[in-house]
C-alpha cells in the first residue's frame, strides 16, 4: 500500500528517467560535465532550471556541481520553486515525510516545516499543492546525487510577498542550512528574443536589483527574490555559472524556454 505521508513522483517517466540506474546514469553524467570557477568559494544557495532533463539537465549540473563541493554532513535543504498547477495564497509547505524519487526516498525535516506556519501566516500547509507539481521534485534526484545525507523544507510560492518571505527565512537559517531555488527563465520566444530578456533578468539577478528581476519572465522570479534578499542581508555573492535555451539543448529555435544556473557564497 502506498504511504500516504510520503510524496510519489508525479513525472518520472517523462520529464526524467524512471528506471533508477538511468536516471543515476543521466544525472551524474550532467554533474561530471559542468565545470566551475576554480575560486567559487562555500556555496549557500543555487538556482536550477525544472525543465525535463533532455531540455535543461546540462544546465542543472552547473548548479548541483557546485553543491557537490560542500563536505559532508546532513543538510536541510529549503527547496523553493513556484506553484504550476495549484492556486497558492502564500507560500505551500509540502508536510509530508518524504518525497519519492526513483532514487529513494529523500526525508522532509518535519519538525522545520511545522514550525512555519506558527511563526509566519506567509506558510500554509498544503501538500495538494504539492501533489502534481514538477518544479521541485526534478531537483531532488540531483540533491539525491550530490549530497550524501539532506532533509528538504518543501516550499511552493503562490501570490505573497519574495521580501516578506526572505526576511523570515534569514532570520532562521542555520550553518547546516542550503537554498535551492527551481527556475526556468524566458518561455517559447524566438531565440535571439529569449537571449535578450533573459541576460537581462540574469544581470539583475547579478546585481541584486529586485525591482528589475521582479520585472523578468522567469517563472520563479519570487524565489529568485527571495534568495536575492537574503544574499543582501547576508553578504553573499551570485555567480553565474551557465546560461543556455532549449535552443541550444533539444529543441528547435523558433520558440525556446531559457535556463540558468546561478550559485551565492559566502
Amino acid at each position: 500500500m502506498t504511504d500516504p505521508q510520503v510524496r510519489q513522483p508525479a513525472v518520472a517517466g517523462t520529464f526524467y528517467p524512471e528506471n533508477p540506474s538511468t536516471l543515476l546514469r543521466v544525472v551524474q553524467q550532467y554533474v561530471d560535465e559542468a565545470e566551475l570557477p576554480a575560486d567559487l568559494g562555500t556555496v549557500r544557495a543555487v538556482i536550477a532550471p525544472h525543465a525535463g532533463y533532455v531540455y535543461s539537465g546540462p544546465t542543472a549540473g552547473y548548479a548541483f556541481r557546485a553543491l557537490a563541493t560542500l563536505p559532508k554532513k546532513e543538510w536541510t535543504v529549503f527547496l523553493l520553486g513556484p506553484a504550476h498547477r495549484v492556486a497558492v495564497r502564500g507560500v505551500a509547505l509540502g508536510n509530508y515525510s518524504a518525497f519519492r524519487t526513483p532514487l529513494g526516498d529523500a526525508p522532509v525535516a518535519v519538525e522545520r516545516v511545522a514550525e512555519m506556519p506558527a511563526r509566519s501566516p506567509v506558510y500554509v500547509l498544503a501538500p495538494e499543492a504539492h501533489a502534481m507539481e514538477h518544479c521541485l521534485e526534478v531537483e531532488v534526484p540531483f540533491l539525491q546525487v550530490v549530497l550524501p545525507e539532506f532533509r528538504l523544507v518543501p516550499m511552493l510560492y503562490g501570490e505573497v510577498d519574495p521580501q516578506r518571505v526572505a526576511r523570515d527565512l534569514a532570520d532562521h537559517l542555520g550553518e547546516d542550512d542550503l537554498i535551492v531555488i527551481s527556475s526556468d527563465l524566458s518561455h517559447y520566444h524566438p531565440y535571439d528574443t529569449a537571449q535578450r530578456l533573459d541576460r537581462a533578468f540574469l544581470q539583475a539577478v547579478v546585481d541584486g536589483d529586485d525591482r528589475d528581476a521582479l520585472r523578468g519572465e522567469a517563472c520563479g522570479r519570487a524565489p529568485v527574490v527571495t534568495a536575492m534578499d537574503i544574499a543582501r542581508r547576508r553578504g553573499w555573492t551570485a555567480h553565474l555559472l551557465d546560461y543556455r535555451t532549449s535552443g541550444d539543448t533539444a529543441g528547435g529555435k523558433r520558440e525556446v524556454v531559457g535556463y540558468a544556473a546561478v550559485a551565492y557564497t559566502d
